[in-house]
């Protein structure tokens, strides 16, 4: 695979405007029915499961694992061992061994879950090594890494996805199945977010993977090794594909609409503090920090095609988890919180219908199709189907459901709310990371029940 692949670049003029009118044209030439030979780069509590969910299927081989952590390299073997395969190549010496990997031959794709720094500097790489990538989120954490991603794909031809499994809710499909059947109308307007008590992810004592103190930095162990030092330094939606991702799907972003500007605010930040005194106390050291990121950060996205999408991400005060879903059109309209739906003519009027009989009646065909295969996958079988997309378009040799632009775009929300907030919400245009194209591309068959 890696040979046709280099060969098509070397051979053929990557045009990025063609790839972004037709992307599924791109290395459509593999056979559907042959294994993917897949690379893990970082092997953390995200790519452990991520391999674990692999090596329940039987058209993949796990020929390479990379993490800089020993006992996660062990960990991974056995879990191979167990599972019945032979163990894989390793890749450990140290940060950029990855790039050793990238060179092997029976390597086909790689499946990245490293901390947030690392995502596009690792899938630029394996782009440019003709290796398909699949990245976990968010891909990029500035605007000229957000460029990387779509000017490397575009000179490559190489593809790559964004693993954001929220987008194969159960629920999130459902109503994609709904707005695509028109029932709640012509949309209008959105609202998502991350709205997530992390407090204890953040912090730890180097012994426990969640709570048990306030420790984070280098000795600290899993994401409070590296995800609270962003609170530390960056004003900004830190995470927002998990919300905007489905919102993108509904309103086809890149694919007849997009992201035209934002405005963020942010409140001030008091709950990492709280929680500090709370857990060790005032005299504490790090209960004298001084965070930057606001506990609320509420951002306003306006379309191409006239919607409206509201923003929040809320991750250091107590609260129950919640994407905060909200899909209205000008016949109705679905909240995540409370299950409810209203749809004109069919609800009694200004009442809410509860949401599972509506759910049900539109429960995606993906769902009915792989259900069984999606139980124990992890995140209510919604891992299944983000690892099962990636999966089938590296076998198709075809552009994923969430590609490079969508990957830009969805990321562009952390640097551009950043700048928004540091100006007193000024409004803050997004690039057209398809230079154009979105007004031709045509929006993703998300009703086809393979992938």
């Amino acid at each position: 695979m890696k040979d046709n692949r280099r060969n098509f670049i070397k051979t053929a003029t990557v045009a990025g405007i063609g790839l972004a009118i037709a992307p599924n044209i791109a290395f459509a030439n593999k056979k559907s029915d042959s294994k993917v030979r897949l690379g893990f780069i970082g092997l953390g509590l995200r790519g452990l499961l991520h391999l674990n969910n692999a090596v329940q299927r039987d058209d993949i081989e796990v020929t390479a694992i990379c993490d800089i952590d020993n006992k996660r390299l062990q960990m991974s073997q056995d879990l191979l061992i167990k599972a019945g395969y032979p163990k894989a190549k390793e890749f450990s010496d140290g940060e950029y061994d990855y790039r050793n990997l990238l060179e092997e031959k029976d390597v086909d794709a790689v499946i990245i879950s490293t901390p947030w720094l690392w995502h596009t500097p690792m899938t630029v790489d394996s782009m440019k090594a003709g290796k398909y990538a699949g990245v976990e989120v968010s891909a990029a954490t500035s605007m000229e890494e957000c460029w990387d991603l779509v000017n490397t794909y575009e000179e490559t031809g190489t593809h790559m996805m964004i693993l954001e499994n929220v987008n194969y809710r159960r629920d999130v499909m459902a109503i994609l199945n709904m707005v695509k059947q028109n029932v709640f109308g012509e949309l209008v307007h959105y609202r998502c977010g991350y709205q997530h008590d992390l407090r204890a992810v953040k912090f730890n004592n180097g012994l426990q993977p969640y709570g048990g103190g306030v420790l984070f930095g280098a000795k600290a162990t899993s994401e409070a090794q590296w995800r609270t030092l962003h609170s530390l330094k960056r004003n900004a939606d830190l995470y927002p594909t998990h919300g905007i991702g489905p919102i993108a799907a509904y309103a086809d972003i890149n694919r007849g609409n997009r992201f035209m500007s934002l405005t963020s605010h942010a409140t001030k930040a008091r709950g990492l503090n709280d929680y500090i005194v709370k857990e060790a106390g005032e005299d504490d050291p790090n209960a004298k920090l001084k965070w930057k990121l606001g506990d609320v950060v509420t951002t306003t996205i306006e379309t191409a095609n006239g919607e409206t999408i509201i923003v929040t991400h809320d991750t250091n005060l107590p609260r129950p988890y919640s994407l905060g879903f909200r899909v209205q059109g000008t016949k109705g309209l679905w909240e995540v919180d409370g299950d409810r739906i209203y749809v004109e003519g069919v609800s009694n009027p200004h009442r809410w219908d509860d949401s599972a009989p509506w759910l049900e009646k539109y429960d995606h065909p993906l769902w009915k199709k792989f259900e069984d295969r999606a139980v124990g996958a992890g995140h209510g079988g919604m891992d299944f189907f983000v690892l099962n997309a990636f999966v089938e378009s590296v076998k198709n040799n075809v552009a994923p459901p969430l590609d490079a632009y969508d990957a830009a775009a969805w990321s562009a929300i952390t640097p551009l709310s950043e700048v928004s907030i540091a100006n007193n919400g000024e409004v803050q245009d997004f690039p057209d990371f398809t230079r154009a194209q979105w007004i031709k591309r045509q929006p993703y068959n998300w009703m086809k029940d393979t992938y």
